[in-house]
């Protein structure tokens, strides 16, 4: 992948929702939620502090993470989905 995000962005493949409830309800397409976890494909350096040091990114390649229901932009590369987003719009490292 010839992918690289700037500054402190990465881009995320969106991991499936779940095809079934904890009851073995089976969900439809179209009333699965839009998916909040996903895995890191590639990450910038990261920002530029006022000083004009870079501060360094606390996610890296590999990382499962959960994010907001709406964040980030979708990009399709080599025929694949997936989202770019800014580090802050992670909520957390699984």
């Amino acid at each position: 992948m010839k992918v690289k995000p700037l500054a402190d962005r990465v881009l995320v493949e969106a991991l499936e929702a779940a095809e079934k409830t904890a009851g073995g309800i089976y969900i439809p397409d179209n009333a699965k939620e839009k998916p909040q976890k996903g895995k890191v494909i590639a990450a910038g350096p990261g920002k530029a502090s006022d000083t004009g040091s870079i501060v360094k990114m606390e996610v890296k390649v590999g990382d499962v993470i959960l994010y907001g229901k709406y964040s980030g932009t979708e990009v399709t590369v080599d025929g694949k989905e997936y989202l770019i987003m800014r580090e802050s719009d992670i909520l957390a490292i699984i």
